[in-house]
């Protein structure tokens, strides 16, 4: 990147931390990804790593899917999962060892071996689970052998070496999919324990197989595309499909609806500091426009446009509460129209009803 324009500020480097800050979960994660190395000859400088990552976020690669679905707590659990996976031996499966297993026979044989395995198990709490399952997906349109080839080698890199797992591909849904099941119990004695951090280095690492398979993807957290409210839990998304109100919402809706009708506005310190990370999160971006700007290479010059624009593109900073008093207030903003709207026509009605009568 060339320095020969305007010297910058000689406390710009200073200010800028690493670039990291703007798509890292706020987890501690066990690795540092290429992203998040400075040069170390110039660490406030963007490095060819980072000026990726940023091209892909602001051009909104897609984002992959990296999802816990379920953990299976008994054989008859994981036995119905297997069946559920493979279509009861419709799908062929793939295992760690790459052996494809087609079929009824296949899935029995399936079933049965991780059923030995289990009975070995004597260590196993009587509610551990003896699998975790999950779902590698990306969004519609994206390349299915790309996706299962991707998943494959994900599997071997984070799994192979320690867990027995099968995997096998759904094709009848819009988005491209892989089921994974691994086993919990690791052939190290240990088990299987994920954090939302494993969560988000194995989101990156899906990413990084799609990739290398010239597929754009990214894995990025929430807050890096501006987004604040964290996505409902399966249990509450079941209970809003069946038209019953969950607790969260009810008592949310109570808590709102207290402060519309009150005139007032309860302060909760989590939204202050949301809203002060995620302006934290747009200077860093626009930080590193400036950055790019003062290249004299016309493609910095292009990237620092489109991130600008990425950042004005943002949405609102809106947490579930404040999206939900917007909703209950237009609610009511609309009933006192209506009721002000039948109160002009009942005093119009009966002025024509009294020029009638004269």
């Amino acid at each position: 990147m060339s320095r020969r324009h305007s010297p910058r500020p000689t406390d710009l480097a200073s200010e800028l931390p690493p670039i990291s800050y703007v798509w890292e979960t706020p987890n501690r994660r066990p690795r540092r990804a290429e992203w998040d190395i400075p040069d170390p000859a110039v660490p406030g400088r963007l490095t060819p790593a980072m000026r990726a990552k940023l091209e892909r976020i602001v051009r909104r690669a897609p984002e992959v899917m990296v999802k816990i679905t379920g953990r299976t707590k008994g054989v008859a659990h994981l036995k119905s999962h297997l069946a559920y996976i493979t279509r009861n031996g419709e799908l062929d499966a793939e295992t760690e060892q790459g052996a494809t297993l087609a079929g009824r026979s296949g899935l029995k044989d399936l079933q049965q071996r991780w059923e030995d395995d289990t009975g070995l198990d004597d260590k196993r709490r009587r509610d551990g689970p003896l699998s975790i399952n999950m779902i590698l997906s990306m969004p519609a349109g994206t390349n299915a052998v790309a996706v299962k080839d991707s998943a494959r080698a994900f599997a071997i890199e984070t799994f192979g070496d320690n867990h027995d797992y099968v995997f096998v591909q759904h094709l009848d849904d819009k988005h491209p999919h892989v089921h994974l099941t691994v086993r919990s119990l690791g052939h190290d004695g240990k088990r299987l324990n994920p954090r939302k951090a494993d969560l988000q280095v194995w989101r990156e690492r899906f990413a990084g197989e799609l990739r290398l398979r010239g597929i754009a993807a990214e894995a990025t957290p929430r807050r890096t595309r501006g987004r604040v409210r964290k996505a409902d839990r399966g249990a509450v998304l079941a209970l809003r499909k069946r038209k019953i109100m969950p607790d969260v919402d009810r008592l949310a809706r109570k808590e709102v609806l207290s402060e519309v009708r009150g005139g007032r506005t309860a302060k909760h310190p989590w939204d202050e500091q949301i809203k002060s990370r995620q302006d934290a999160i747009r200077r860093r971006y626009l930080d590193y426009a400036a950055e790019l700007q003062r290249s004299g290479v016309a493609a910095d010059h292009e990237l620092a446009r489109q991130i600008r624009q990425f950042v004005n593109d943002l949405p609102d900073v809106e947490t579930r509460r404040h999206a939900l008093k917007n909703e209950l207030s237009g609610l009511a903003n609309t009933r006192r129209r209506g009721a002000e709207q039948a109160v002009d026509a009942e005093g119009r009605d009966k002025t024509r009803g009294n020029d009638r009568t004269r």
